[in-house]
């Protein structure tokens, strides 16, 4: 039988990627906003991705009361001691769009200053880094939610490349080749980036989860 599972994202892309990633588990995968109020908000505080994360999931699964599963992910540039992190899409500005988050990312890299008065490189190392959060309000997760973790490293591009992906996909390079995310198919992106593996150790847990549903459900029904 398959299970509902509501994604505490409004972010469509993320969605999409993850229904793509999670299409052979038994789920049936909704929106938030297709199951709570358009008016529905998480003020997003943390310090980290994973504080983040968990806090959406515990705010969307009391008011669904449904499996949860948040995302929260973003970009961390070295030179820019790990901004725009947290604030990744909200860089630019609290509504930006990402082409305007892209341009304030450029414009933040450009503006730094070599103190020995050198040209710096133009090659950043940069990492992408996804934490998800799991909650089943009606296990024990609803008390502690299952955080995973995963990332994807990288380098910042001069310039955007690429139509595919959201975000800052366009400028960040993927290790070892030389295209960015925005250039890649959406295989070869589910094959290498931050939420993909960040997934690749959340999927055993949400069939631990599964399980545990389907072993209540045949007792109760017995």
């Amino acid at each position: 039988m398959n299970h509902a599972l509501v994604v505490a994202t409004t972010n469509r892309g993320k969605i999409e990627e993850l229904r793509q990633l999670l299409a052979d588990l038994p789920l049936d995968i909704f929106a938030l906003h297709d199951v709570v109020d358009e008016g529905f908000t998480v003020v997003e505080d943390g310090k980290t991705f994973a504080e983040n994360a968990a806090k959406k999931a515990r705010a969307a699964a009391s008011a669904t009361m449904m499996l949860t599963l948040a995302d929260d992910s973003g970009l961390e540039v070295d030179a820019l001691d790990g901004a725009p992190g947290v604030r990744s899409a909200r860089y630019a500005h609290e509504r930006a769009t990402d082409a305007e988050n892209n341009a304030a990312l450029l414009a933040a890299l450009d503006a730094l200053e070599d103190p020995s008065g050198g040209v710096l490189p133009r090659t950043y190392r940069a990492r992408f880094r996804c934490a998800l959060a799991l909650i089943d309000p009606y296990g024990p997760s609803a008390e502690a939610p299952i955080i995973v973790e995963g990332t994807c490293e990288g380098k910042i591009a001069t310039a955007p490349r690429g139509s595919g992906g959201f975000g800052y996909d366009p400028l960040f390079i993927v290790d070892p080749g030389a295209r960015t995310m925005a250039e890649l198919s959406h295989d070869e992106k589910n094959a290498v980036s931050h939420r993909a593996r960040a997934l690749a150790g959340m999927r055993p847990r949400i069939a631990d989860v599964l399980r545990a549903r389907n072993l209540a459900i045949a007792d109760i029904c017995l």
